[in-house]
């Protein structure tokens, strides 16, 4: 079971969007998929047609209720949503931080530290429940992006090629060695320029940066098809051949070895 996490402290830049892609690319080509959103905005849970009034992740993350009480069978068009189950989100996960103070001695019996929970949770359903667990994370360095790179193989960065979202990549990535050191050595990353508008010379400029600095995939670009594939529920390997999104993510796929 592979577990990659989609994250970003810099809110904007289409995490929501590779987590969706990402999960129905891999559905649809067999494999049995676990979305969990981490996010309390809930937008990728209700892209897979879930919703919940009051998400039960807080609960499980300490070990009151099993994962199976939150699985939700994904909904949409395609026969590849059979491969997709959902831990949905919802405002209540913004309780997620209280709740871990109020189980601290809890925690430390059974974890020694509360950002080994989600790995122990993933642990305890077993290598064989799904092939992949896809991960979306809220825009911020708190417990729920540290427990998701605690528990993962490989986080996927995605970033746009501007000024500030390219600053708010160190922040990051400054954790991401952090936790690789302390807590799981084998963790890996892959930085997706994303939204990119290739006609801005200003954005063509940051993005030759962003190479000289960082091993980056090949880019995403900024494209209306992006934005209609999440709107209507239609991932965009359902599109045309002549689809330049499709044509992006099959070449990001690619490079990932996905």
């Amino acid at each position: 079971m592979e577990v990659i996490t989609v994250a970003n402290n810099k809110g904007g830049v289409g995490k929501t969007m590779q987590c969706y892609q990402l999960a129905c690319h891999l559905a649809n080509k067999g494999n049995k998929v676990l979305v969990i959103d981490l996010d309390s905005q809930a937008n990728l849970s209700s892209t897979f047609g879930v919703q919940v009034q009051r998400t039960l992740v807080p609960e499980w993350l300490i070990g009151d209720v099993g994962y199976e009480e939150l699985v939700i069978p994904s909904e949409g068009v395609g026969e590849f949503h059979q491969n997709i189950s959902v831990i949905p989100s919802s405002r209540h996960l913004a309780n997620l931080s209280k709740l871990l103070i109020l189980s601290e001695g809890d925690i430390r019996r059974e974890a020694g530290r509360k950002e080994r929970l989600l790995r122990l949770r993933l642990q305890a359903m077993g290598e064989d429940s799904y092939d992949y667990v896809v991960i979306d994370t809220p825009p911020v360095l708190g417990d729920e992006l540290i427990m998701a790179l605690v528990a993962s193989n490989r986080i996927l960065i995605p970033t746009q090629a501007q000024d500030y979202s390219i600053d708010g990549l160190e922040e990051l990535l400054d954790t991401f060695e952090i936790i690789k050191d302390s807590e799981n050595p084998d963790l890996e990353f892959s930085i997706i320029p994303n939204l990119v508008n290739t006609r801005r010379k200003i954005e063509k400029q940051r993005l030759n940066e962003l190479s000289q600095s960082f091993a980056i995939t090949s880019p995403i670009r900024n494209l209306v098809q992006m934005q209609e594939s999440i709107s209507m529920g239609i991932p965009v390997f359902m599109q045309g051949n002549s689809s330049k999104g499709k044509q992006d993510y099959e070449s990001l796929w690619k490079s990932l070895g996905l």
